[in-house]
């Protein structure tokens, strides 16, 4: 007779554990996701699983091409990572067994709890402007970090306007005068309707 019982998962490497050379980390990344699942959906049910092992900061979902049918979870700590991923390892959700390995790199989350968080650069390293690198830049000159918006000088250059910490003799505003005709036209009673209905 015939088992019905499925056999069960075949280790990836010896010893039964998965292969895994990423070392641990805090953040899990989860893949052969069903990507059918609209992505709040996906997000509240990886939520609400991972959290049974541990503190999650952040579920990370995306729909691009490229990450359709992966996630990223960030837990507090390492430990609950690692339970979570022992305990979830080949779970079917969705209708698809998931794949969770530990993440390559850390979490923009957990960068910014820790005070390492780094904001990507938009310029091109070809740019002698770039804040990086040779020490040159913007970052290394006093300035924001920031590169100018297009039609803005960059540097000190930079002509300072309302809002922009703009400093000098002509940095306040001034004030508007009130129009006689704009109070005259406000002052008009408003016709009520009513809704018996």
């Amino acid at each position: 007779m015939a088992s019905t019982r499925p056999p069960p998962p075949r280790p990836s490497a010896p010893g039964g554990a998965p292969s895994n050379t990423t070392p641990p980390n805090q953040t899990l990344y989860i893949s052969n996701l069903n990507d059918k699942i609209h992505k709040p959906d996906l997000k509240i049910a990886l939520y609400t699983l991972f959290s049974t092992y541990g503190v999650v900061l952040d579920v990370i979902a995306l729909k691009t091409a490229k990450m359709r049918g992966q996630a990223h979870v960030a837990f507090r700590d390492i430990a609950g990572a690692s339970s979570a991923m022992r305990g979830c390892q080949g779970m079917v959700i969705f209708g698809k067994e998931m794949k969770i390995q530990y993440a390559r790199s850390k979490s923009d989350t957990i960068a910014k709890l820790d005070g390492t968080y780094r904001m990507p650069s938009l310029r091109s390293d070809n740019d002698p402007n770039a804040a990086g690198g040779s020490g040159s830049g913007a970052a290394a000159g006093g300035g924001t970090g920031f590169a100018p918006l297009p039609g803005q000088k960059s540097g000190d250059e930079v002509a300072s306007g309302p809002g922009l910490n703009a400093t000098g003799e002509g940095a306040q505003g001034t004030k508007r005068r009130r129009d006689e005709s704009e109070s005259e036209q406000s002052d008009v009673e408003m016709e009520v309707e009513d809704d018996d209905d």
